[in-house]
């Protein structure tokens, strides 16, 4: 469930002082927040949900849990993995079916660091997203409608640049068919769903991928172009930082199960040793931290 959440303050999501986690986001039927716990000692997964798309939700948490994931055939190669692998043995990759909630926040993290994204995020969905339904006291993601209504100074205001504004209204535009290409995601090869989703201006490989693992369970998608992840898989399977070409080369003997790689050296904090300064935020764009 934690793929989903989008910085300490994200408004659409909290952790319970129980452990549960609960998640408002908006489904076909209309909008929900889900409650989970983890599993008990019976080895059940207990669940409610609040609002007009309850029923839709616990239908599908199954598949947002990695009911529908398949690791056979992974066979880790390098013995930090195959660590990992036995301490997270029951990890799968989850899919929310859900295209525009994954693309959305996913958007506003390209090229710019954590800290920014996050704090765009949690600025949009208070400004123009809807209460959810239930005793959480989350937000709704706004829908695309309200998306498209946005004027570009308010953009800026939250911040968010052009470069992310315009490829995320660019995609809110066609959001109907980015939603029913990944329903057939299911029978389509997951290629043609990434083919879509890059033929919109300013959306690429990275961008795609993280879509495609969180809500279409796409359990070989790789995050290339990330600032962190070929430097950390690298320096956890060969002790040094690589590129994304090194990477893809390292990941080569896991065709099929590269995001399952990606996600074990994060599950098991693997990356490499920061002893350097951290990006900062910038600065120039109106409401931005001073």
């Amino acid at each position: 469930m934690g793929v989903h959440r989008r910085g300490g303050g994200d408004p659409t999501y909290r952790v319970g002082a129980d452990g549960s986690h609960a998640r408002a986001f908006t489904t076909p039927d209309g909008p929900v927040t889900l409650e989970v716990h983890p599993l008990d000692r019976s080895g059940e997964i207990r669940a409610r949900a609040w609002g007009s798309g309850a029923g839709w939700a616990l239908d599908a948490l199954p598949r947002m849990l990695g009911a529908e994931d398949d690791p056979s055939g992974f066979e880790p190669h390098h013995e930090v993995i195959a660590a990992a692998w036995r301490r997270h043995p029951h990890w799968r990759v989850g899919a929310t079916g859900l295209v525009m909630e994954s693309l959305v926040p996913t958007i506003l993290e390209q090229k710019v660091t954590g800290q920014e994204a996050f704090t765009a995020y949690r600025r949009l969905v208070k400004r123009f997203g809807e209460p959810a339904p239930g005793p959480w006291g989350l937000m709704l993601q706004p829908v695309p409608a309200v998306l498209r209504s946005i004027p570009s100074w308010e953009w800026l205001r939250l911040p968010v640049d052009g470069g992310r504004s315009r490829p995320l209204l660019a995609a809110v535009r066609v959001a109907d068919s980015l939603e029913r290409a990944g329903e057939r995601a299911g029978t389509e090869p997951l290629a043609e769903f990434d083919r879509r989703l890059r033929s919109i201006p300013g959306l690429g490989v990275w961008t795609s991928a993280e879509v495609r693992s969180t809500a279409l369970g796409d359990a070989d998608a790789v995050s290339f172009g990330d600032y962190h992840v070929a430097k950390n898989i690298g320096w956890a399977l060969t002790g040094e930082p690589v590129d994304d070409a090194a990477l893809a080369e390292l990941l080569a003997p896991y065709a099929g199960h590269r995001q399952r790689v990606q996600r074990l050296v994060e599950l098991a904090q693997l990356g490499r040793p920061r002893r350097g300064p951290r990006m900062a935020p910038r600065t120039h764009l109106p409401g931005s931290a001073r």
